[in-house]
């Protein structure tokens, strides 16, 4: 939906509501991608449509899975996660971040591990991983699944628990940095249909940024 596109928006770059739906506006209506698809996978289906998809993918090769249902409570959806679970069979199963908007962080974890999930992507309940530092402490001392650490993570940002949190041993990274265009003339103030938004900028992972976070973790 428009609203859950918004939001992933907003949580992995930062955009206003603005910007998010200007971004939205600008891009082919979803229907017309779908049309023009040879393949789709669509996932505000039923349940069992994906436990269909599930079954596909594993089918097809995938050796994991990154999955994730709530109730309308903020609780982890146990009889919508068990059918999905038991679809994965041996293959890794990862929840996402789901749990960070869960009523109690630390409870969803500690269901999720009870639900036989092995690795939980979290950055505590908070809007990066150094402020959900505390939440993400109580679940590694819980010693439930994987605690896979996201949101703001950087070489730093890992010094920081190494050094505070021994347990601390997977972290989730873009590594992403900011190159400058090749434009030489610039017109400020006109954007392309995205306001807000840095035209003069690209991101993308810095080969730099993973070579340091990977020096940290192997130090």
């Amino acid at each position: 939906s428009e609203e859950t596109q918004i939001a992933r928006m907003a949580d992995r770059d930062n955009f206003t509501r603005p910007v998010a739906e200007a971004m939205i506006a600008s891009q082919m209506p979803t229907q017309q991608k779908v049309d023009r698809a040879d393949t789709v996978f669509w996932n505000e289906g039923s349940p069992e449509l994906l436990r269909q998809q599930i079954l596909q993918l594993k089918a097809a090769g995938a050796d994991g899975f990154v999955i994730g249902c709530l109730t309308a409570e903020g609780d982890l959806d146990k009889d919508a996660m068990k059918p999905l679970i038991e679809a994965c069979g041996d293959r890794g199963i990862t929840l996402h971040r789901c749990i960070d908007v869960s009523r109690d962080p630390v409870q969803t974890y500690l269901d999720a591990g009870k639900l036989g999930i092995d690795t939980v992507l979290t950055s505590g309940g908070a809007g990066n991983c150094l402020a959900g530092m505390e939440t993400i402490g109580t679940m590694l001392q819980a010693h439930g699944p994987q605690v896979l650490i996201g949101a703001g993570v950087n070489a730093a940002t890992i010094a920081d628990f190494r050094a505070q949190m021994p347990g601390a041993r997977a972290f989730h990274m873009s590594g992403k940095c900011e190159i400058e265009s090749g434009m030489r003339f610039r017109r400020e103030g006109v954007p392309m249909g995205l306001p807000g938004l840095d035209e003069w900028h690209i991101q993308q992972t810095s080969e730099d940024n993973i070579r340091a976070a990977r020096a940290v973790l192997e130090g």
